[in-house]
């Protein structure tokens, strides 16, 4: 064999190895896209149920807490710009009014504890339940979320896979965190 010959083969072979490299780094890109998609169908299916299931509890407790209308109001407002964004397709849209929602339920709930009647209530303490079992399914959906984004970010951004996902163009997913507001424990005052 000439040297020729040999230099050829290797070039080739080089040549093949990377181009089943990029496949690779290309297909597991994909994978984890696919994934953070996947991540948030099942963080939306969570949130549809929590927002089809508050029109019952705010109906519940308007029964019992009646001169509570501003919270009951702020309640229906924020579940309203929920389904608003949810129809938008914005993800950081989604995730603040998600937020907002999340903080006007925990004051309903904050509110609902003045109201010993209420509190006593069949319909309301499984509503209750309902809620707290969703929003313990939004958290567990959330961290399956956030896990599978900082996955695809960390691939897009390490070397070398970096290079595969700047000639395919592909952008780093959001994580879905709580905003300042919803980190903070609400005032309630009677």
């Amino acid at each position: 064999m000439s040297v020729g010959l040999i230099i050829a083969i290797v070039i080739l072979v080089l040549i093949i190895g990377v181009v089943v490299w990029g496949i690779g780094a290309y297909n597991n890109l994909v994978t984890l896209r696919n994934r953070v998609k996947n991540g948030w169908a099942q963080i939306d299916v969570q949130l549809k149920q929590r927002s089809d299931l508050i029109p019952n509890l705010v109906e519940t407790v308007k029964g019992y807490a009646t001169h509570e209308s501003q919270t009951l109001a702020n309640v229906m407002a924020a579940r309203a710009g929920a389904l608003q964004s949810a129809a938008s397709g914005d993800v950081s849209q989604r995730i603040a009014a998600e937020n907002q929602l999340s903080r006007a339920l925990f004051n309903l709930q904050a509110t609902a504890e003045a109201y010993p009647q209420l509190q006593a209530n069949q319909n309301f303490l499984n509503l209750q339940g309902q809620l707290k079992d969703l929003e313990n399914k939004i958290a567990y959906a959330r961290q399956f979320y956030n896990d599978v984004v900082l996955k695809f970010n960390t691939a897009i951004e390490t070397v070398p896979s970096n290079i595969i996902a700047g000639l395919f163009h592909f952008e780093q997913a959001q994580y879905f965190e709580a905003d300042e507001p919803a980190r903070q424990a609400p005032q309630v005052k009677f």
